[in-house]
Formats: structure tokens, C-alpha cells, sequence
């Protein structure tokens, strides 16, 4: 699990993820977030998680209880291919950037302008990490 505490994300910037997928991959996740148990946003892409085959489940947490989750038909991630997700902060959403150039917007549930943490855990090495 990779845990970027000094990478701060606020309105108005574009964080862009590159990573691979590990060997038989089952899922992994990028959360933006104020602490462990406030998630802004989840993206967790599921290659075979729970009932969820190649699914991606986007979702929030707010003191450590899941909201409602929503997913999105596309699956553009392969194990051991490269890929690139592209997260833009607008004030009151987020705009989630697939790899198929598929945008799925999620609605910023925790209302808050800046968020001090990102992080990226389970099935995936990840390649680079950027927010401009």
C-alpha cells in the first residue's frame, strides 16, 4: 500500500495515476481522502472482488461508513498493462478519467476544498503520481 501523506489535493488541480496492474490482480483502489475514515473518493477497479467481475466501483466514506456506490459499464485495465487515470477536482465534483477516455463525475459528498491524502492500495505497482 502506497500512502502519499504530503501530496494535498485542491480545487481546481488534476491528479493523474499511472500504474500496472499486478499478475492475477483481484482489485485495487485510489482513495482521495481527509483521514481513514473520510474517503472522498474511492475508485476501485474490480477484476474479480466479491460479486464484482470487472466492474469499476466508485464510492465515498464518511466516518468510516460507505455511502451509496456507483459503477461504470467500462473496464479499460488489463493486468500487467500500463494505464492512466486522471482524477480533476472541481469544487463541487470529482471527474474521473479513465483509461478509455470514459469520464465518470462523482459528486464531492464530503464538501470539503482540499484533501491532505491519497492513497492506492492492494493489486497494483503504481508508476508515477502527479497533481498540477
Amino acid at each position: 500500500d502506497s500512502k502519499n501523506e504530503n501530496a494535498s489535493f485542491n480545487v481546481g488541480e488534476t491528479l493523474t495515476i499511472t500504474g500496472v496492474p499486478k499478475p492475477n490482480a483481484a482489485r485495487f483502489n485510489v482513495n482521495i481522502s481527509s483521514s481513514d475514515n473520510d474517503i472522498a473518493l474511492h475508485v476501485d477497479p474490480r477484476f474479480n472482488h466479491l460479486n464484482y467481475i470487472r466492474k469499476v466501483v466508485f464510492n465515498s466514506c464518511q466516518g468510516g461508513t460507505w455511502g451509496e456506490e456507483q459503477c461504470v459499464q467500462s473496464f479499460p485495465f488489463e493486468e500487467g498493462k500500463e494505464f492512466e487515470i486522471s482524477i480533476e477536482f472541481k469544487s463541487a465534483e470529482f471527474l474521473v478519467i479513465l483509461p478509455d477516455n470514459t469520464v465518470f463525475r462523482f459528486p464531492n459528498r464530503l464538501g470539503a476544498e482540499i484533501y491532505p491524502m491519497i492513497f492506492v492500495n492492494a493489486d497494483v505497482r503504481i508508476t508515477s503520481f502527479k497533481i498540477k
